[in-house]
């Protein structure tokens, strides 16, 4: 008989402690506290005017929106120079290939330039890269932050 009373006195209990935990957001939106200092500026566009269309600079968010800003103000954002293709890397003297990431998609069309079609391999930051048609050999000159890559 105590423990049927205490069962029943227990079940609102339990009910009342449940309604006072709920969270009063959901976790995913929640501010994640870190040490990194502020986050980087978002890259969104103020978007059109209702009833107009928007201009590519309008519309434009992330990596997009960063490349057509560069533009307006005369930067390449992007690295789209053509590789050095003047002589034939080698394990003593290879061809430097700059990345501000650990590994980089590297083409290779030959020495000189055009004498192959474009065979495309990963560059990766501690290990030289051979071009298996023409034996170029590459090595990333890595200039980014050390341990940028590593997530927590």
């Amino acid at each position: 008989m105590f423990t049927s009373a205490l069962r029943a006195a227990a079940r609102p209990a339990a009910r009342v402690a449940r309604q006072s935990v709920k969270p009063a957001r959901a976790f995913s939106i929640t501010a994640r506290a870190s040490s990194g200092g502020p986050p980087p500026p978002q890259l969104f566009g103020e978007g059109a005017k209702p009833g107009t269309v928007p201009t590519d600079i309008e519309q434009a968010t992330g990596l997009e929106r960063l490349q057509l800003l560069g533009q307006l103000e005369g930067i390449s954002v992007f690295d789209d120079q053509p590789l050095d293709s003047s002589r034939l890397g080698t394990k003593a003297d290879p061809v430097k290939v700059l990345s501000y990431d650990t590994e980089r998609l590297v083409g290779c069309s030959g020495v000189p330039a055009d004498s192959h079609d474009v065979l495309w391999f990963t560059l990766k930051k501690d290990k030289l890269g051979r071009c298996t048609e023409c034996g170029s050999v590459y090595t990333l000159d890595f200039q980014g932050e050390e341990h940028h890559d590593h997530h927590h």
